[in-house]
């Protein structure tokens, strides 16, 4: 029984709690009808810490994986075997081409209300600093929503600094289908 939080790369159990706490983040930032995310989904584009049935499953047709997730699960309480899945950084690789350097990108950090100020969301920054470190990466990135001032003054207290000269960009849905489908004159008239 550990009495201080503990933090590992998420595995295949951990697809149900992954799922909640995407749907637990996007209403609280007021999008839950935007979230398409599914278990199967997830299954097929997370990339998920060994386990033991993993040493004897058919990796002929292992899926294609994208993205990673670090779980912090709380100290364990009242008799608890483990503790409770608090919070969870969901983080994918990145590149940059004037660092010539691989970096993290951090999709998605969140930590339960219930388990919020006890330094659990700056314990999972670190872990993806030291993560950023290990691959020899020169930065760790994330976004952040422009009004969740106290977020972006959480971040400014860990020494984040906002990137007010670029804009975030994105193409999806329909357009993404058109934008792939577009003619281009590349005869330059």
């Amino acid at each position: 029984m550990a009495d201080q939080p503990q933090i590992r790369l998420a595995t295949r159990r951990d697809i149900p709690e992954i799922l909640a706490m995407i749907r637990e983040l996007a209403t609280y930032e007021h999008a839950l009808d935007s979230v398409k995310a599914t278990e199967a989904l997830l299954s097929q584009t997370l990339t998920f810490a060994p386990s033991p049935a993993d040493a004897t499953a058919d990796t002929s047709s292992k899926p294609q994986t994208f993205a990673s997730t670090f779980i912090l699960t709380a100290p364990a309480e009242d008799g608890q075997k483990e503790g409770s899945v608090a919070g969870m950084a969901l983080f994918y690789h990145t590149y940059s081409t004037w660092l010539a350097r691989p970096g993290i990108y951090l999709e998605d950090l969140f930590v339960r209300p219930a388990y919020r100020r006890r330094g659990y969301a700056t314990l999972l920054l670190k872990e993806l600093a030291k993560e950023t470190q290990r691959i020899n990466g020169g930065r760790l990135e994330w976004s952040c929503l422009r009004w969740n001032e106290s977020a972006l003054k959480f971040y400014r207290g860990l020494g984040a600094e906002e990137m007010e000269e670029w804009v975030g960009l994105r193409v999806d849905g329909e357009r993404l289908g058109k934008l792939s489908e577009l003619e281009v004159d590349t005869k330059g008239s």
